[in-house]
């Protein structure tokens, strides 16, 4: 794998552990605060819907001033967050420092795809999305397990910890990278760079995509985020066990990286983006109704290797939208797939705490096969991109 691309990977990594750092703590902070457990996934909320509100200011700055330097600026940020993360007093302060952490590390994934599009062909685009997307897989896994760990042994703001440091390194070496990238092509200053979002709003191929991701971020991590308390309260485990199966995820992604361009080749994108549907609606399906631990861990490799198959196929079309203003292309997307998951957080967070995960669990898997049938019909009839 090429250096800069390894390195936006490892910044991936880090994004994705501190986006899912929060999932296997959820009793334990609720204990620490004296609140439900539903009203502890406030801290996840406030994570995803930062972390997609600031892309509308993240994209044109990543278009105006280049992706890495975009990124290191926000990496320094992040650190601090997660820093402030680790000594919230009370959960009001630890609502806002998760806050301060996803407005800004929600920087890196989206720019770094945007990255990708202006650099690799569209031909080459969906297997070196794949393989920079191991970063991702593999950050939401240990991310989890981790903090489970870590939990177990030290406490739950002990991630916290670890996640600061990790990003003030990950800063530097993106930071003395961006010293190697060719500067951005100017467009205009900062306010022409922000004026340019309303009119991608316009474009109704676009708009299109932006429904389909909000509904993966509703559908898809809403109910993610309630998968490691589902595993503690239904199976009797720990949070380090929750979080380490949690990881079996991770692996179901990894799975398909590894499969990725021949996969391509004899699917092509819409047979991937049916089987992906298909199975992150199985998955969720036996997450939903499997009383056996083993089966349940298999729903939720299908839930990663779905995931990656359709979230791939849906990323390469979108990094072929707006190719002038591609880095505010790919902002507004991150921003519509957070508010998905922001608003299904908060959504199953009163559906767990009212009747319990397993109906979480049932809706999401019958939203998806609504969801890929529609993006099915949308890759049938517009034609693929040269």
């Amino acid at each position: 794998m090429r250096r800069d691309v390894l390195l936006l990977s490892a910044a991936a990594f880090t994004s994705s552990a501190s986006l899912r750092a929060t999932d296997p703590l959820l009793p334990l902070i609720a204990e620490d605060y004296g609140v439900t457990p539903g009203a502890a996934a406030a801290a996840v909320t406030a994570f995803a819907l930062a972390y997609g509100l600031l892309q509308v200011v993240c994209g044109p700055l990543g278009d105006r001033y280049g992706r890495y330097r975009t990124i290191a600026a926000a990496a320094f940020v992040s650190a601090f967050g997660s820093a402030a993360c680790a000594a919230a007093p009370d959960m009001p302060m630890l609502i806002a420092a998760r806050f301060v952490a996803g407005a800004t590390i929600g920087a890196f994934i989206p720019l770094s795809l945007a990255w990708i599009g202006d650099s690799f062909p569209y031909a080459q685009r969906q297997p070196v999305l794949a393989r920079f997307l191991i970063g991702q897989m593999v950050g939401i896994g240990f991310g989890t397990a981790l903090a489970g760990a870590l939990a177990e042994r030290y406490g739950w703001r002990a991630i916290f910890v670890l996640l600061a440091a990790v990003l003030l390194v990950i800063a530097l070496l993106i930071a003395l990278e961006a010293r190697r990238q060719p500067r951005p092509v100017a467009r205009g200053g900062i306010a022409q760079s922000f004026a340019r979002m309303p009119r991608l709003l316009a474009e109704r191929s676009l708009r299109g995509l932006l429904a389909i991701g909000f509904s993966e971020g509703l559908l898809i991590f809403g109910a993610l985020a309630f998968v490691a308390l589902h595993f503690q309260r239904r199976f009797g485990v720990g949070p380090g066990a929750a979080g380490s199966l949690v990881a079996i995820y991770a692996l179901g992604g990894l799975a398909y990286a590894a499969v990725a361009p021949r996969a391509l080749r004899r699917f092509g994108e819409i047979g991937l983006a049916t089987l992906g549907g298909g199975a992150l609606a199985a998955g969720y399906a036996l997450l939903a109704a499997s009383p056996w631990l083993a089966l349940a861990g298999l729903g939720l490799a299908a839930i990663g290797g779905g995931f990656y198959m359709f979230h791939t196929t849906l990323q390469t079309r979108l990094t072929q939208v707006a190719p002038a203003s591609r880095g505010s292309a790919v902002a507004l997307f991150a921003t519509f797939l957070f508010m998905g998951q922001a608003s299904g957080v908060w959504l199953a967070s009163h559906l767990a705490d009212a009747v319990g995960i397993a109906p979480v669990f049932a809706v999401s898997a019958l939203g998806l096969v609504v969801m890929a049938a529609a993006f099915r019909r949308r890759l049938l009839s517009s034609p693929r991109a040269p």
